[in-house]
């Protein structure tokens, strides 16, 4: 299951040895309600492997400035606490997969 990401607990989340999945979103976004079966589906299937977590862009804008969130949902792949790779709208599992496989 994802985390949720708040402005406590960020930078807590990435300080992890696996990679981690930020989706940025917010409760308003169709498109984001659309992805979020997906992210949940690689949540449980690479539980193992990855971190999850699942940040508001409403309730976490100092984070969403911090890493250029212009456009939701988008997703943030960090390795060793740095963005390494990102997508922007709606995307599938296999290609979220495709980079998470890079990753790992």
């Amino acid at each position: 299951m994802a985390k949720v990401a708040t402005n406590n607990n960020f930078a807590e989340i990435l300080a992890t040895d696996k990679p981690v999945m930020v989706d940025f979103w917010a409760v308003w976004c169709g498109p984001c309600r659309m992805l979020s079966p997906t992210v949940d589906d690689i949540a449980t299937k690479y539980a193992d492997k990855i971190e999850v977590a699942k940040c508001n862009v409403d309730d976490c804008q100092d984070i969403a400035i911090k890493y250029g969130i212009r456009s939701i949902p988008t997703l943030i792949f960090f390795k060793n606490g740095e963005p390494v790779q990102r997508t922007v709208g709606v995307v599938s599992a296999s290609e979220i997969e495709r980079i998470l496989e890079s990753l790992i």
